[in-house]
């Protein structure tokens, strides 16, 4: 009840952007144009977890691709064996977790560059794995068939029907990280995210909430995983490398880091804009590159800091308005 009361326009607004995506393919979209759409929803799941991890506790993470990779993973080997598609999801997001619980170990003697270190190390060491395990991942070649989900009898074969369930997946999780950031083990990660000593001193267990905060965030990119692999129905180790990492960082980063909504503007950047800038023909990537590099300079919070910087100066400069005339005012009322 106390969340409901404190019910902001986060929700609906997620419910909107939602019912826009969920009508999209209606409008002519071919197959390659809704699975890129669906894409970029789980990409945007991956970059959530991240900017719980690195917006709003304060944690490096290099490894998220390699997480991504453990749901993927996953959900491949066991859905090919015949076991169910909500089984496979919820065994690796445990397992994400569960990885993440050992692996934040390091964040509560490391901080920044030196547990950049460590998540890179995990993530080379999954990679490693992924590449040359062939008794388990498939090596090289890859695990491929990967059927999509089923339920009651109905397999969502169909790009619109799967983009539809991702939407409706990618809702649910949106929405428990809302839960979760309003919640007091939002507020503590916030505390420990901004000063790890006054947050000890006020009672917060600075241990198990750095440990919590690293596992929900690597989760997030277990879930993402899970519906990678029955979107592309073919995975092996090339997209789980430390290039993709960076990229979900970028998005985190170029969207705002801190921000509920800056995983999604950061996944649109990264997912939706180099497609619209294909008119462009070879030089779009080299615009993307470039468009990307000049918000980091304007803008080293991203777009949502940028927003927020702009707002800001103009409340600072009414209220000075205001101030300053009701100064003229008293000056006048005293002269007279």
């Amino acid at each position: 009840m106390d969340m409901l009361k404190k019910l902001d326009a986060t929700v609906p607004i997620l419910f909107v952007g939602a019912l826009i995506l969920w009508f999209l393919p209606d409008f002519g979209l071919k197959t390659y144009q809704t699975e890129t759409l669906t894409r970029f929803l789980i990409f945007s799941i991956a970059a959530m977890g991240l900017n719980l991890t690195l917006g709003y506790a304060g944690q490096i993470n290099l490894a998220q691709a390699a997480f991504i990779g453990v749901g993927a993973y996953t959900t491949a080997i066991m859905t090919t064996a015949g076991m169910p598609w909500l089984l496979s999801v919820g065994v690796g997001a445990i397992l994400c977790f569960l990885i993440g619980i050992v692996l934040g170990f390091p964040a509560l003697r490391v901080q920044h560059h030196y547990l950049a270190f460590v998540t890179l190390a995990f993530g080379t060491l999954m990679w490693l794995v992924a590449r040359n395990e062939e008794w388990l991942t498939g090596g090289t070649t890859g695990i491929g068939q990967i059927p999509r989900p089923e339920f009651f009898g109905i397999a969502l074969k169909n790009s619109v029907a799967f983009h539809r369930f991702v939407i409706i997946v990618t809702l649910i999780l949106a929405i428990a990280l809302w839960w979760i950031i309003r919640s007091p083990w939002g507020r503590a990660f916030q505390a420990l995210r901004e000063n790890p000593t006054r947050a000890s001193s006020l009672g917060i267990n600075v241990r198990n909430y750095t440990l919590l905060a690293f596992a929900i965030g690597c989760m997030y990119a277990g879930f993402a995983g899970s519906l990678y692999a029955p979107l592309t129905r073919f995975i092996d180790h090339t997209p789980f490398d430390l290039g993709k990492s960076l990229e979900i960082l970028l998005m985190v980063i170029a969207g705002g880091s801190g921000y509920f909504f800056g995983p999604f503007l950061g996944a649109l950047l990264s997912i939706i804009l180099p497609e619209l800038l294909r008119f462009s023909g070879g030089l779009y990537l080299i615009i993307y590159a470039a468009l990307v590099m000049g918000l980091l300079i304007a803008s080293p919070t991203g777009i949502f800091g940028l927003v927020d910087r702009i707002i800001t100066s103009r409340r600072t400069a009414a209220a000075s308005a205001a101030r300053k005339a009701a100064t003229a005012t008293l000056d006048q009322g005293a002269k007279s």
